[in-house]
């Protein structure tokens, strides 16, 4: 009791003189949201009554730690995140005394991606999985994966060594391509690799999350810009990241075809890509009313993220009209983010 009433006076002092040391908006978190973060920063900043949001990369995990560390200045005022919230990432919250709204604001494909003057990749998602999990089974035992080429994984494939450029753990991106694909698409589908995963306790695959560190995979930021640059540097090695930045340089890369599906607007939309996940921004509710603008910087979201938005301009996947409804009550009402509501 006396630890609560500590934090709550403590969360008390700063939310009365926070106003007097920052004037602006502080958001950090995805690589995948932060253009489109931009975007609405930079569109309400056009309003003279207030300072242009400043707006940080970091990764998902990075701004939903950086959210829940506490109340105050020191504070980031907005996390966004490409990866949901955590039971556990929750509990730092409310141990912090920190209470937060989530509010989806749209939908983005992952996608692997080349040169143009590459060779373009089609192969499925379980094939990807395999080419990308550190370990795979061979003869009842788990292994280091030996396979170099792509063309070892599937005959169908591109003779040219696997080289794959991606985000770092802390990445929501990464953090939803090792289950969608190597979990959900290797380990769950592939009857050798799922029946090893029962024989080692994993009925759900989840250590097939792990990648490869052998040099298939490289870890190359929070960056994804540079991810494309090494691309066109490079037309032999692919890189994994969100639909926007495959939009953005459509003139030099081209997208994979995963599963018989090219990563597209529409397919993303009317969810016939199946490497796609939610995107989410999480507000402090002790710094609205106290940070200038910020419950209008939401307000702004829920104006651009239809169909003919900006934000679908920018290649930001739109929610369903049902959806958007909901988030924007969402923002109008600021519902405090509990374990039940993770569990829907």
């Amino acid at each position: 009791m006396l630890n609560r009433i500590i934090i709550s006076l403590v969360a008390f002092i700063f939310s009365t003189n926070i106003s007097l040391a920052r004037d602006y908006i502080s958001i950090a978190g995805s690589s995948t949201v932060l253009p489109f973060a931009t975007i609405i920063a930079e569109k309400f900043g056009k309003n003279p009554s207030f300072k242009t949001p400043v707006v940080e990369s970091g990764g998902s995990s990075v701004g939903k730690k950086n959210v829940c560390e506490g109340v105050g200045v020191k504070y980031i005022d907005i996390g966004n995140a490409s990866s949901r919230m955590k039971p556990k990432e929750l509990e730092f919250c409310n141990k912090n005394g920190v209470k937060l709204t989530e509010i989806k604001v749209g939908y983005d494909g992952i996608v692997v991606a080349n040169s143009k003057k590459g060779i373009l990749l089609k192969i499925s998602k379980s094939d990807l999985g395999k080419a990308l999990t550190a370990k795979i089974p061979q003869n009842g035992k788990w292994i280091d994966n030996p396979y170099k080429n792509w063309n070892e994984i599937n005959p169908s494939l591109p003779n040219l060594p696997i080289r794959v450029y991606g985000p770092p753990t802390t990445s929501g991106t990464r953090a939803s391509f090792v289950e969608l694909v190597n979990q959900k698409g290797y380990c769950a589908k592939d009857k050798d690799a799922k029946a090893a995963s029962l024989g080692r306790g994993d009925k759900k695959g989840k250590k097939c999350r792990a990648m490869r560190t052998d040099g298939a995979f490289i870890e190359a930021g929070e960056q994804d810009n540079l991810i494309v640059q090494k691309l066109n540097e490079d037309p032999n090695a692919y890189g994994i990241f969100g639909f926007s930045y495959l939009d953005q340089n459509s003139d030099t890369i081209q997208g994979a075809e995963i599963s018989d599906t090219a990563p597209t607007f529409e397919n993303i939309a009317s969810n016939n890509y199946s490497v796609s996940r939610a995107l989410y921004i999480y507000v402090k509710h002790q710094h609205i009313g106290v940070i200038p603008g910020l419950k209008k910087f939401l307000e702004n979201w829920k104006l651009n993220w239809s169909e003919d938005g900006i934000l679908s301009d920018a290649g930001m996947i739109p929610m369903s009209e049902t959806e958007r409804e909901k988030y924007a009550k969402a923002i109008e009402e600021l519902p405090v983010l509990t374990a039940d509501i993770l569990k829907k």
